[in-house]
């Protein structure tokens, strides 16, 4: 029994043994590969031309992503029209040209959202036999949901926008007509309202008197913010200050007029808002109010007769 045992230990040794050196041997093959391997690549990189080297050395994103993204471009432009740049720059000026949104990168997003989320809605319903019908109805309408989902997003966004400057009109303009009756000079009453509050109003005076402090003039910044915004309110305060400068009006008695109309519109605003409540709440009423009030209190009037009738 112990010469067996003693057989079997040696075998196992020998094996574990010879095991372990066809690994150690391997593992240094497996290293002298890849550095051969390594030192050859070096090698052709060394003997590649300047050119090539250069364009290996460059980022990824410089190298696939840039041009890429330059191809779906081209191809939103040839799919949109010709003005569709001046829209996309229009409504970016009045979503306040938010970090990272640019044209060329807003008509490419647009292309490649159509791509994803035409491509995906094609495999799965492909995968999933569905209809040809199905397939091309389907794949259209989440490639053109994809193409439109930007405009959607930035007009949101602009919206938004122009809910807190309209908002916040009345106030700065308050403000900024005490600033000016106070003795401040109006370039310096815009700064004290560009310091005093924040929001989009803020920004927008804030860019006034940075393109004044870079020579612009005046009344060609106050145009300028006329025209990056679409509030009627702001286009007419801009256009009563330009006329006060062009014809010699003095600046607080145009501000004391502008911001009474301003609290008027806005008063205005609410009252119209208020009696818009009345309409619009009609349909919930009607759609979920009322069924609901009319089952609790008939309901159990109908459960009582139909016990009653199925007694007799």
């Amino acid at each position: 029994m112990g010469a067996h045992l003693l057989l079997i230990i040696g075998i196992t040794t020998v094996f574990v043994a010879l095991v372990l050196a066809l690994s150690i041997i391997g593992v240094a093959t497996t290293e002298q590969r890849g550095v051969g391997r390594s030192l050859a690549a070096i090698r052709a990189l060394n003997a590649a031309p300047e050119s090539m080297r250069e364009e290996l050395e460059r980022p990824f994103n410089e190298r696939v992503l840039a041009p890429m993204g330059q191809r779906l471009v081209g191809i939103g432009r040839r799919l949109t029209g010709a003005d569709s740049a001046a829209r996309i720059r229009r409504r970016l000026d009045i979503a306040g040209n938010p970090r990272g949104w640019e044209v060329d990168r807003v008509i490419g997003t647009k292309v490649l959202a159509a791509g994803v989320l035409g491509g995906v809605a094609f495999g799965f319903l492909v995968l999933n036999a569905a209809s040809l019908t199905t397939v091309v109805v389907a794949t259209g309408a989440l490639t053109l949901f994809g193409f439109v989902l930007p405009n959607v997003l930035l007009y949101n966004a602009g919206s938004k926008r122009e809910k807190l400057i309209r908002t916040a009109l009345p106030d700065a303009l308050d403000l900024l007509t005490i600033s000016v009756e106070a003795g401040l000079a109006f370039d310096a009453a815009v700064g004290r309202v560009a310091q005093s509050t924040d929001g989009p109003l803020a920004q927008e005076f804030s860019r006034v008197l940075q393109e004044m402090q870079i020579g612009v003039a005046r009344m060609d910044a106050m145009r300028a913010l006329g025209e990056r915004s679409s509030i009627p309110e702001l286009r007419g305060f801009v256009t009563a200050m330009v006329q006060a400068e062009a014809f010699g009006v003095p600046i607080g008695k145009v501000l004391r007029v502008q911001s009474g109309e301003m609290r008027l519109k806005r008063r205005q605003r609410a009252e119209e808002k208020a009696q818009q409540v009345p309409v619009k709440i009609l349909f919930p009423l009607m759609l979920f109010i009322l069924p609901t009030l009319f089952l609790v209190v008939l309901g159990p009037a109908v459960i009582s007769s139909m016990e009653a009738f199925s007694r007799t």
